[in-house]
């Protein structure tokens, strides 16, 4: 028997290739191969090798960069028998499920298409995530991470991978060097992959806030962030019609107090846009609840005066830039409905 040969009874057709070349023993056992010949096939000149414990390269040679990561899944996955993944189901018929692991860190951002962590053969370690109550050590280049809550997996090439602020929490959590934590977080953002938000929460969940080099590195996410989403608003003014309006300015009432800043404002239509950056640092609910208290209090303020405030998220500007400007379009065509606005004083920032 090669490892060619194929294994019975029960054929790997509904495998893809990586997974008919990396499989557990039990799956092997359960495909007719006997203990005997397992030990036989894998003696140290032979034509497989043992990956992982239990898991088993159905050829000779390094392993590729993608055999690694379900040779990581197979050993960290959840079993109803062990060493056996829970089977592919009608939902994913080609598939198997890897129950309770989540590959995460350097390997996940590899995998949703960074530029800034290695290629998957390169990678030291493959982290994967799983519950904590799970008894399973780290072994090999497989490093188990333990977690209260799993996050939703996102399927990358047939894989669970962790989101991308989670992913990138698991991975700032190891680093020291300050250049790769900014060069990471800024790519994030840069690369369309997440919104500064989603990873500051992901960030202060870890609690990594506290690391002068990590605060340093959100500070330059955030300062992306926030240029990103300006970009944006210039593009979906320019792209879908809508009237020049002034940029970045202050509104103050004449001789009186300073109203607050606003990312664009049309004069003649008393219609303000505001981009919605919050971002809470210190990972305290009354942080948030503060900020939007304050954005709370000065849009009160300005519509009060009769100016209307529409606030945009730079994950909508992102995901939907036409019905964001259709919103901003409704406002400036309702302006016409409404009593005139007081006058303020439009100030640069």
């Amino acid at each position: 028997m090669t490892h060619n040969t194929p294994l019975s009874p029960r054929p790997l057709r509904h495998l893809s290739d990586a997974h008919r070349r990396v499989l557990t023993t039990a799956q092997l056992r359960a495909h007719g191969v006997p203990a005997a010949e397992l030990g036989e096939q894998c003696r140290p000149d032979g034509p497989w090798q043992e990956l992982l414990p239990n898991v088993i390269l159905l050829h000779p040679g390094p392993p590729t960069g993608e055999e690694r990561l379900h040779g990581a899944l197979l050993y960290a996955a959840r079993t109803a028998e062990p060493g056996v993944p829970v089977q592919p189901t009608a939902q994913s018929p080609h598939r198997p499920v890897y129950a309770e692991a989540v590959v995460t860190g350097p390997a996940a951002l590899t995998l949703h298409g960074f530029s800034s962590t290695p290629p998957l053969p390169s990678l030291e370690h493959v982290d994967v995530l799983v519950p904590r109550s799970r008894r399973l050590r780290s072994t090999g280049y497989v490093r188990i991470l333990r977690t209260t809550a799993l996050p939703a997996p996102q399927a990358v090439a047939g894989l669970p991978v962790a989101p991308v602020p989670r992913a990138l929490a698991d991975t700032v959590a190891e680093l020291t060097d300050a250049e790769a934590v900014r060069r990471l977080l800024t790519e994030s953002v840069r690369g369309g992959h997440c919104e500064p938000a989603a990873v500051v929460r992901e960030l202060t969940q870890a609690k990594l806030l506290s690391r002068p080099h990590v605060v340093d590195a959100v500070d330059a996410l955030l300062a992306e962030g926030r240029s990103i989403a300006e970009d944006r608003l210039y593009r979906m003014v320019r792209e879908h019609g809508l009237p020049d309006p002034v940029w970045n300015v202050d509104l103050r009432l004449p001789g009186g107090p300073h109203l607050g800043g606003v990312d664009a404002y049309w004069p003649d239509q008393a219609v303000a846009v505001e981009l919605d950056t919050r971002a809470p640092r210190q990972g305290h609910p009354q942080d948030d609840d503060a900020l939007w208290s304050e954005y709370a209090l000065k849009r009160e303020h300005l519509e009060r005066l009769g100016i209307t405030v529409v606030y945009i998220t730079p994950r909508k500007l992102r995901e939907s830039l036409e019905q964001q400007a259709a919103v901003v379009r409704t406002a400036l065509m309702a302006s016409g409905d409404r009593d005139p606005a007081a006058y303020v004083v439009v100030l640069p920032r």
